[in-house]
């Protein structure tokens, strides 16, 4: 990107030209190649002061991955101590209910014996041990045999939705060898397919979350810095997407699934999207389940379109740099720097910016030649003294077809 005045000279920069008369070019029908010699000779005039700052040398460069290497060591520990801080809440908290339900069996256990002497405590046991080992397998002992079995056709479409998802509740898993393999092997095919879906999905939603930023600049920017606005831009898009995919699906869930409070189908809508999918909770699977296939397909529907606002969500966070806590632990101080993304949102068309120092060309033997994008401004059009609105408020400006 450089800069240039309408009527000034286009090879280099002209020495007549001043602060005032330059504006950024972003779009070009017309391409001038100038040789490293006429642009230093340009920069020597009052132009020069739009010259980026030269490169990092090698010490500033060698200061920021020490600095990001300390800071990556520290986070480990700090990751460690979190992992730890959570298993020592959930032993306080989970353990004293669980001390609870193992008295309850035990007593639950001795009751059954003593009602029913003529069964032995080891046959009891073995019971048990098969009732255990069944469920692990997905096989309920307390569905009678007009229950749905675990491999129909809708249940085994729910669970090829948790596979290619990577939610993978674990509820039901498959018994044979020949399922085993087939399942890596649909893995492997079907979640990088579920990622190309996701990715496309994520990129046509970011048109209009992105001329939602740019009405949000063009309406906030003289009050607010840039900043500011991406922060309330990726709220808004936060709060839609917690309405629509973790309240409005709460509020049904718990209308819909027997025994499920609002707070178990938060629970469930939390655990699915971010594919935690720890598998305590699954609707569709209660006895007698009405339409139970087209049940399973919508709530496969539903995990796909939540998958991608979430992605959607990941994407504008880390398009904030200074939300974006993990780059102080990249050893690299300008990460993706020519990320087609980033500048098309950043509102630079997908052309990354190049600033040249004059010194990096006088020291450099062999003349580079470098192509310098000119676009004269319409007559009619305001002056850059004349347009008062930001330029990070800016709409890429149109080019006429007949230039």
């Amino acid at each position: 990107m450089l800069f240039a005045k309408k009527g000034c000279c286009t090879h280099g920069l002209d020495r007549g030209c001043t602060v005032g008369d330059y504006q950024t070019l972003r779009e070009d029908p017309l391409e001038i190649s100038c040789s490293s010699e006429e642009l230093i000779q340009g920069s020597r005039g009052p132009a020069a002061n739009f010259q980026r700052e030269p490169l990092s040398d090698s010490a500033t460069r060698w200061g920021w991955c020490r600095r990001a290497d300390l800071l990556f060591t520290v986070y480990i520990p700090l990751y460690w101590c979190y992992l730890f801080l959570g298993a020592a809440l959930f032993s306080r908290i989970e353990g004293p209910i669980e001390q609870r339900y193992i008295q309850f069996i035990r007593d639950l256990r001795a009751d059954f014996l003593t009602k029913h002497p003529c069964v032995a405590d080891a046959d009891l046991e073995e019971l048990i041990t098969e009732i255990i080992s069944a469920n692990n397998r997905g096989v309920s002992a307390v569905k009678n045999a007009t229950s749905e079995p675990n491999w129909s056709f809708g249940q085994s479409f729910f669970f090829s939705s948790t596979i290619v998802t990577t939610i993978g509740y674990g509820h039901v898993h498959p018994l044979s060898e020949g399922g085993k393999i087939f399942c890596i092997i649909y893995a492997v095919i079907g979640i990088p397919m579920t990622f190309i879906l996701l990715t496309a999905l994520v990129e046509r939603l970011l048109i209009p979350t992105t001329w939602l930023l740019y009405w949000l600049n063009s309406k906030l920017g003289h009050l607010y810095q840039p900043f500011n606005i991406r922060v309330f831009h990726l709220g808004i898009i936060g709060v839609i997407s917690l309405l629509l995919f973790m309240i409005f699906p709460a509020l049904i869930f718990a209308k819909l699934e027997p025994g499920w409070d609002f707070l178990d189908s938060l629970y469930y809508c939390f655990i699915s999207l971010t594919t935690i999918g720890l598998g305590d909770y699954i609707p569709g699977d209660a006895r007698d389940q009405p339409m139970r296939p087209l049940y399973k397909v919508c709530i496969t529907a539903y995990l796909l379109l939540g998958l991608t606002f979430v992605m959607l969500l990941l994407h504008l966070y880390n398009d904030i740099p200074q939300l974006n806590l993990g780059l102080f632990l990249l050893r690299s101080s300008d990460p993706a720097p020519n990320d087609p993304e980033r500048m098309r949102l950043s509102g630079t068309g997908g052309v990354a910016p190049k600033y040249t120092s004059a010194s990096e060309l006088q020291h450099n033997d062999q003349p580079v030649r470098q192509n310098v994008k000119v676009v004269s401004r319409p007559v009619d059009s305001p002056s850059p003294e004349e347009d008062t609105t930001p330029v990070h408020a800016q709409m890429p400006p149109i080019i006429p077809a007949n230039q």
